[in-house]
């Protein structure tokens, strides 16, 4: 199975503080699969400089080394003409943020579901098709 897991998916992975974040232990076990091959992701082209800067803005102490490993997975992206096409038409057509929409886009397009802990933007996008929260997201 092909998954988007967001920036809100990736920061509670990289936090693992379920004191802090909910459904911290769900997004571990996500990204643990990727590992073990039992999923494949795709993320799109810009996802690291957006983890990076909410790092640095609710870890700085952590964010340089949490960027310099997350650089190192060399994990698979999608940046293409088309992906900006959707992604932007989404992000009109719902009021959303492209950061976001991005994501969204990118499962839309490779046939992968996105796995978002972000609630609202569920809400707001669910009836397009290919996403999922969190919680609800089995292996």
């Amino acid at each position: 199975m092909k998954v988007v897991l967001d920036a809100s998916v990736l920061i509670k992975w990289l936090l693992a503080d379920p004191e802090r974040e909910a459904h911290t232990e769900k997004a571990t076990d996500l990204v643990m699969a990727v590992g073990r091959g039992e999923l494949d992701l795709i993320l799109p082209g810009h996802w690291l400089v957006e983890v990076a800067a909410v790092l640095c803005r609710i870890s700085p102490q952590t964010a340089q080394g949490d960027v310099e490993t997350l650089h190192l997975l060399d994990w698979p992206t999608l940046d293409t003409p088309s992906l900006y096409r959707v992604a932007t038409r989404l992000a009109v057509e719902l009021r959303y943020h492209l950061f976001d929409t991005l994501y969204h886009a990118t499962a839309l397009e490779t046939g992968a579901t996105l796995v978002t802990a972000d609630a609202h933007y569920w809400r707001k996008a669910g009836g397009l098709g290919r996403i999922t929260l969190l919680p609800d997201f089995t292996v």
